[in-house]
C-alpha cells in the first residue's frame, strides 16, 4: 500500500458516508431548468411513504401532457437530496413517445426528499417532491 493510501484508510476518510447539501441539490435543479422558472404542478411522483429498505426504493412519475408535437415533456429529473449525489436519473422523452410516464427502483441513503422536476419542450419546467422516511431494519431511522 503506497504512502498517500495508506494515510487515507488510516484517518478512516473513507468510512464516513457523505451527504449532498440542500445546495448542490438547488444547483442541480437550476442547472437542469437552463434558467427557466421552476413552477409546480403537472407532475405526479409515487414514492412509498416509509421504505423499509433504502436500497430498493420504487418510484414512479408521470407528467401530465398531450405529448403533440406542440406539447410535450423533454426530459423528467429524479433527485434524492440527501443520497451523496442528489441526481438519480434522467429519463427522456419526445412526442413519439406517447405518454411521459417512467418507473424504477433507487437507493436511498437514509429519510429524504425525492424531487421530479419536469422540463416541456417549450422550456417550462415543474418540479414536485416527496418525503420517504427510510427505515433501519423496519425499526426506525
Amino acid at each position: 500500500m503506497g504512502l498517500t493510501a495508506g494515510a487515507f484508510v488510516a484517518t478512516g476518510l473513507g468510512l464516513r458516508p457523505s451527504f449532498a447539501s440542500p445546495e448542490a441539490t438547488e444547483k442541480a435543479i437550476t442547472a437542469f431548468a437552463g434558467g427557466a422558472t421552476v413552477g409546480e404542478g403537472r407532475i405526479d411522483l409515487t414514492t412509498p411513504e416509509i421504505a423499509e429498505n433504502g436500497n430498493t426504493v420504487p418510484i414512479s412519475v408521470s407528467v401530465d401532457s398531450p405529448m403533440s408535437g406542440e406539447d410535450y415533456v423533454t426530459s423528467v429529473m429524479i433527485l434524492a437530496e440527501g443520497n451523496p449525489n442528489p441526481e438519480v436519473v434522467t429519463f427522456n422523452f419526445t412526442a413519439a413517445s406517447g405518454v411521459a410516464r417512467a418507473k424504477t427502483r433507487i437507493r436511498l441513503a437514509r429519510t429524504q426528499n425525492v424531487i421530479a422536476v419536469a422540463k416541456m419542450n417549450d422550456g417550462s419546467v415543474f418540479m414536485t417532491k416527496n418525503q420517504v422516511k427510510v427505515t433501519i431494519g423496519g425499526c426506525g431511522g
